[in-house]
């Protein structure tokens, strides 16, 4: 796939895909602007226009993971992750796997 942010979320600990998952992808450079809201599907993708590349430009990308609202505990240890990473070439495609737990995760880039 040439082009665009794809997410994709699992829950380590259960050892499924973070289904209802709220998601949101900002652009904070050259000018902030969301580009992206949604609730990862039951495979645990988001499933928006943004994942073929709709709104994306070169710039700084933030994306956010409302984790404390996915385990539902207001006294949970994550809240809000954050992820911020840079697009050079819209061209490329940019996959973000989240792997995660109540109590830490791991983002990358993924193929």
């Amino acid at each position: 796939m040439a082009g665009g942010i794809s997410i994709h979320a699992v829950d380590v600990a259960s050892g499924k895909p973070a289904q209802g998952l709220r998601v949101e992808i900002w652009r904070i450079e050259p000018a902030r602007a969301r580009i992206a809201e949604g609730h990862l599907a039951a495979n645990g993708v988001l499933d928006h226009p943004v994942t073929k590349g709709e709104g994306v430009e070169t710039g700084v990308y933030e994306v956010l993971f409302h984790l404390g609202e996915f385990f539902a505990d207001a006294n949970g240890f994550l809240s809000v992750t954050p992820f911020r990473f840079r697009i050079a070439d819209v061209d490329e495609h940019f996959h973000l796997p989240l792997k995660f737990t109540r109590w830490g995760y791991s983002l990358f880039r993924g193929a």
